[in-house]
């Protein structure tokens, strides 16, 4: 068991390490030949200007002004100095309100920390219990634990009631930041500028037609159904390999560059060997030889170009269909279209930089069945995920190292190294398992479907932490100790579970408190020193960058990592809820990595992060259900617990709490979510009349001619799909259809 002093040195060596990088970044961040790196954004805005392009000759790699180096920490204040509506304008609605997610956890978790600071350490501390028990072993931190309440205490009562107001203090957060994001949101619609998803609708699953083809029955059915309304098209082609084709040409491209410009500054012809990356097989002159592979490569882009161009089966059933007015579009992505429910599906377009290309071939009937499938391959994962946890948990002790190591008694049994052993060891051993579970759990949401970046973002949250309650959360407590807890847990009736999770919770919080300093400090590290895009950045600079443009193509800034960062915060806040009633001293260390990560995002969201789409902060109603989730679990834990601590009508004064929490659920799901999954109609209709006020010669055909094309046909000279718009001066609907059978569409439409 981790005593107060392994906590102390794990402590330590957190905030030396934090010193350490925070004097690092200080120093990295200032170097001019880095400045692209830890400054991008602006670079990209066309605002900043490279250091490195006047002044002397080692002033243009060196920081020369030692000033500059006492004020190491003046990016906290200047991460604080933008106003939010201007962060909105500067950074995207998503950036802001991810952010806040730390905010948000702070204005929770602080007012909790006072309170129980104020009233249940006293009370836990003055109860004396592990003082008076023999053959115990317990630290100092259990003293400030509810476990130091002895059983039967009328002590206990304070905690009930502390849980009361944490959770309607909870409740009021919530509430408050709920009605904040949505108000946000709907500012943020109303004032945005015009762009394509607003007057375009995602349509899957168009019924085939034995007389038509996919682009002629979209056109019929919206002239036939949305006459007034209906402005263009674009059939969605499935242009997978066309596009891997194109990607890989254009690294044969920077690959034939790099080489002839090495000729040019050598007049020496390049070499390079045709196997893996150069590395092997026949050596042959790389000029010629990766000419010969562009050629090869060029005429395999035109075959497949022209396949996807004439052949009807590499159009999918699916369209992206756009109206006249927004207003047209609301009510088409909100309504059902069709007597059949299976088939015209809508749903709003996401914005085009936000739409996922490979997932729009997936046939529509195939989506059920890999989403059934993907979730029992994460059933799978998260169950057998727990067996390596166990094992390595049970290991990282002093108990379990010495049965398995024998020979490093005499070295595990040095106070100094047993400090290190017990304080750091777990969080780190947990920390390597979860390295390579991002990338799992991304391509799983890939395989079910998601048609959209930041859907895929959402799910793979959803998944994250699915997976870091029970395995991180839940496994630790239960199967932290031994291997043989995970059996006794197994066998034991549902009723008994939260008991015996419940018991475990006190003994678990060292754990934590090392998990969170050793999690938190390293995720706070890799974010801000940013060390591998900074050796990226560098090895393409030395490499292949030659020109200004090619100095601009690597500075890659990256984005915020959502599908893994925010189910991290909701552990830190599921660890806060669970901890402030039972051992409140895990609270400081969350505060700590909260505000600190409040800083650190803001500033790299200021400086650093690119958008790769704008969803208008969507994924807000996740983030509120999964607080539900962790308020659920505080409650019942909490109740578990108090049912061993012989306290009469323990659980039936706590059952409440959870059955408000479903009613506040409900309440806010549905005050507040609509605002996030449909767009009002009154203020579609109050944008599109300003913008015809404002500008009524817009040609909005020519606006959205090329946005919902495939990328592999853009910026290219590929033959570009073309776009179908209806016929404004006839007044029927043309049609080929010579069958009596099909859709309710199939009747003709006259003016």
């Amino acid at each position: 068991m981790a005593t107060l002093q392994d906590i102390s040195v794990s402590a330590a060596i957190n905030l030396l390490s934090a010193f350490v990088f925070l004097v690092a970044f200080a120093i990295l961040r200032l170097q001019p030949f880095n400045d692209r790196v830890y400054f991008p954004k602006w670079y990209r805005k066309g605002i900043r200007n490279s250091p490195r392009r006047s002044g002397a000759f080692v002033s243009k790699f060196v920081n020369l002004d030692w000033r500059t180096y006492i004020k190491f920490l003046n990016w906290m204040p200047a991460a604080l100095r933008m106003p939010e509506p201007e962060l909105i304008d500067h950074a995207g609605l998503d950036s802001v309100v991810y952010i806040r997610i730390y905010l948000l956890g702070l204005k929770i978790i602080v007012p909790q920390a006072v309170l129980a600071f104020l009233v249940l350490v006293p009370v836990n501390w003055t109860g004396e219990t592990l003082e008076r028990s023999k053959n115990l072993t317990f630290s100092d931190i259990d003293k400030l634990s509810i476990s130091n309440v002895p059983d039967g205490s009328k002590r206990f009562w304070a905690h009930i009631g502390m849980s009361y107001v944490f959770t309607l203090w909870t409740f009021y957060v919530l509430y408050a930041e709920y009605k904040a994001v949505a108000a946000m949101r709907l500012r943020y619609l109303a004032s945005e500028n015009r762009r394509p998803d607003q007057f375009t609708v995602l349509v899957r699953n168009v019924p085939p037609d034995p007389d038509e083809s996919v682009s002629e029955h979209v056109e019929h059915y919206f002239c036939v159904n949305h006459p007034d309304y209906y402005l263009t098209h674009q059939v969605v082609y499935n242009a997978n390999k066309l596009a891997t084709l194109v990607e890989k040409k254009k690294s044969l491209q920077n690959w034939y560059t790099y080489y002839l410009n090495k000729y040019e500054r050598t007049s020496n012809r390049p070499a390079t060997k045709t196997g893996f990356c150069g590395l092997f097989g026949t050596k042959v002159d790389a000029i010629d030889y990766y000419s010969s592979e562009i050629q090869k490569l060029s005429e395999a882009v035109t075959a497949e170009r022209d396949k996807v161009m004439s052949d009807p089966k590499a159009i999918v059933p699916a369209a992206f269909v756009s109206f006249k007015s927004r207003w047209a579009a609301a009510v088409c992505a909100q309504t059902q279209l069709s007597r059949n429910p299976t088939i015209w599906l809508t749903e709003w377009a996401a914005e085009p930089r936000d739409v996922y290309w490979n997932n729009l071939a997936i046939p529509y009937f195939e989506l059920s069945i890999r989403r059934l499938l993907m979730a029992v391959a994460l059933f799978f994962l998260i169950f057998f995920f727990m067996i390596p946890i166990a094992f390595v948990q049970s290991l990282a002790n002093i108990e379990g190292i010495e049965k398995v190591f024998p020979f490093l008694k005499p070295l595990i049994e040095m106070d100094s190294f047993k400090s290190v052993i017990q304080g750091f060891l777990p969080g780190i051993a947990l920390k390597i398992f979860l390295i390579l579970l991002p990338t799992i759990l991304m391509t799983m949401s890939k395989i079910e479907g998601f048609s959209s970046l930041s859907s895929l973002d959402r799910r793979s949250a959803g998944k994250y932490h699915l997976f870091i309650l029970v395995n991180v959360f839940l496994g630790s407590i239960i199967t932290g100790t031994a291997l043989q807890q995970l059996k006794t847990f197994l066998d034991q009736p549902p009723t008994e579970i939260p008991k015996t999770v419940g018991v475990s919770i006190p003994m678990k919080a060292t754990f934590f408190i090392t998990y969170v300093m050793v999690d938190g400090w390293a995720g706070i590290a890799a974010e801000i020193l940013r060390l591998v895009p900074l050796v990226m950045f560098h090895l393409k600079n030395t490499f292949l960058v030659k020109t200004e443009q090619d100095r601009e193509q690597a500075m890659d800034p990256g984005c915020l990592d959502f599908a893994t960062s925010e189910p991290r915060i909701q552990l830190y806040i599921l660890l806060g809820l669970v901890y402030s009633a039972v051992t409140p001293v895990l609270l400081p260390f969350i505060i700590i990595f909260f505000a600190f990560s409040y800083l650190v995002f803001r500033h790299q969201v200021i400086n650093v992060y690119d958008q790769r789409y704008e969803s208008g902060g969507s994924f807000w109603p996740d983030v509120h259900r999964r607080l539900i989730i962790g308020l659920i679990i505080s409650q019942l834990l909490l109740m578990g617990l108090l049912s061993t601590k012989k306290i009469e009508k323990s659980t039936i004064a706590l059952l409440p709490l959870p059955i408000l929490t479903l009613w506040f659920r409900r309440y806010c799901k549905g005050r507040f979510e609509s605002a996030f999954v449909k767009f009002p109609l009154q203020d579609a209709m109050i944008k599109d009349t300003l913008e015809r006020a404002t500008e009524p010669n817009l040609n909005l055909k020519a606006y959205l001619k090329d946005a919902y094309i495939h990328p592999v046909f853009k910026g290219s000279d590929l033959d570009r799909p073309q776009l179908i718009f209806e016929e404004e001066n006839s007044p029927l609907v043309a049609t080929k259809r010579t069958s009596k059978e099909g859709s309710e569409a199939s009747s003709t439409h006259s003016s």
